[in-house]
């Protein structure tokens, strides 16, 4: 079973590389998507949650919706159908986030209404083939979740390495890089995140291959 599974990973691994979007193809990792708002304003969990919470309600609709609307228009007119849609959808998205979080989303500044034009949001449209409304939900779910693992797993490590706590509660350590606080800590932290997410896909590769060819 165990090489057999390896087998199949082996025979695809070209085809999961392209269309993963959660580990093998993550976007901000892989791609370097939806790096402005997590470089600066995802310093720790509690920011985190608001532009989760945010791109959980725009990506995948404005994905399906544009793509929706796209179909009628011209290729030149598709970059101003996905941000006009982000653009309307982030109306219901602002007011679910002010219900849910009060004033705190001001702590996230100007990052979350600049995701109406975050490429991770709009980046489809540069695409000339018309895709699919059963391909965008189901790339647009996959995009989202990719995106949520890197921001939540960033914030984590900021919170926890530049303040010593998670969620603003204490865990009895002490900071260890307060540097991870600033833009230029999130930089360095995700550039280290990101190589180390090429060396364990590499890693997963040779081992798949190896354990695929194994008498």
């Amino acid at each position: 079973m165990k090489q057999e599974r390896s087998l199949y990973y082996a025979e695809n691994m070209d085809r999961l590389m392209v269309r993963d979007r959660f580990f093998f193809n993550n976007p901000v990792f892989m791609q370097g998507l939806g790096l402005a708002p997590i470089v600066v304003a995802a310093t720790n969990l509690h920011n985190a949650l608001i532009l989760g919470f945010a791109v959980l309600l725009l990506l995948t609709p404005t994905r399906i919706i544009a793509a929706l609307a796209s179909r009628r228009n011209p290729f030149r007119f598709r970059g101003i159908t996905y941000a006009l849609t982000a653009s309307v959808l982030y109306i219901g998205v602002w007011f679910a986030c002010n219900r849910l979080f009060g004033v705190e989303i001001q702590s996230v500044g100007l990052y979350l209404p600049l995701l109406v034009v975050e490429p991770i949001i709009i980046k489809r449209y540069e695409r000339p083939q018309r895709e699919r409304l059963s391909t965008a939900l189901r790339k647009g779910l996959l995009t989202t979740a990719g995106f949520l693992l890197a921001l939540f797993l960033v914030a984590a490590l900021r919170e926890l390495l530049g303040a010593g706590t998670l969620l603003g509660h204490s865990v009895g350590i002490r900071p260890a890089l307060p540097m991870a606080q600033l833009t230029c800590g999130g930089f360095i932290l995700i550039g280290i995140l990101a190589a180390l997410w090429r060396w364990m896909r590499n890693l997963f590769k040779r081992i798949v291959s190896m354990e695929a060819n194994a008498k």
